[in-house]
């Protein structure tokens, strides 16, 4: 008996597959369709896609990788747990990055799951999400663990950070797990400029790395 069917023998829930390669969504189809209680209701192939179809179907429950064309997974998290606060989300990816992780749970993620996970391992998180609970990887368990070890800053400390916009702007695609190169494309600036605005934003965070700043920042709500 599969973990699904174990959950529930009544209800078929359904899910939102938000994954832009064409061969792992068909590897993904064909996990799910040997579970009886798991219909795939809807495909989609950019974070924009994947929005718009959350909205359309409502489903119990979306996988979602990062790496999109359009809107990232974790824009995409955001909106659709704004928009349907009773859709589970698990994020599906290869990004094991402390950065990435922290960004996708405070995203509004209830999971998140390693692509290369095996279909048992892959069931069993979509049941631990579905029955309401949260789904860490291995992998990224300790990482998880680690930053929620650190102290959370008070609302004084927030009164202290006093960011420009254009570190804001910065800070935000530190978040989200981008190299000084792609910051620099993204926002205009060289490689140069955006290592100097992020050694600003660690001293004003009194972080220790750039990791830390972005994992500070999400804890502060600046994001």
């Amino acid at each position: 008996m599969s973990s699904l069917t174990a959950m529930s023998t009544t209800q078929t829930k359904t899910i939102l597959i938000v994954e832009d390669d064409p061969m792992m969504q068909a590897g993904l189809l064909q996990i799910l369709k040997h579970q009886p209680n798991l219909t795939v209701t809807a495909q989609a192939f950019d974070g924009n896609e994947g929005v718009n179809a959350a909205l359309q179907h409502k489903p119990d429950i979306a996988l979602m990788d990062i790496d999109l064309p359009g809107i990232d997974g974790i824009e995409a998290t955001q909106q659709i747990n704004a928009a349907l606060p009773h859709t589970r989300i698990l994020m599906f990816t290869h990004h094991t990055n402390p950065t990435k992780v922290m960004a996708a749970l405070s995203s509004g993620a209830h999971g998140y799951c390693i692509k290369g996970t095996n279909p048992e391992q892959l069931t069993a998180a979509i049941t631990v999400v579905l029955s309401g609970g949260i789904y860490l990887h291995p992998k990224i368990a300790s990482c998880v663990l680690q930053n929620l070890k650190t102290p959370l800053p008070d609302n004084s400390e927030l009164n202290d950070v006093k960011l420009t916009q254009r570190e804001m702007q910065v800070l935000q695609q530190v978040v989200e797990g981008k190299s000084n190169t792609d910051i620099g494309i993204f926002l205009g600036l060289s490689a140069n400029t955006v290592k100097g605005h992020v050694q600003k934003i660690i001293n004003k965070l009194k972080a220790s790395d750039r990791t830390q700043a972005a994992v500070k920042a999400l804890r502060l709500g600046l994001f």
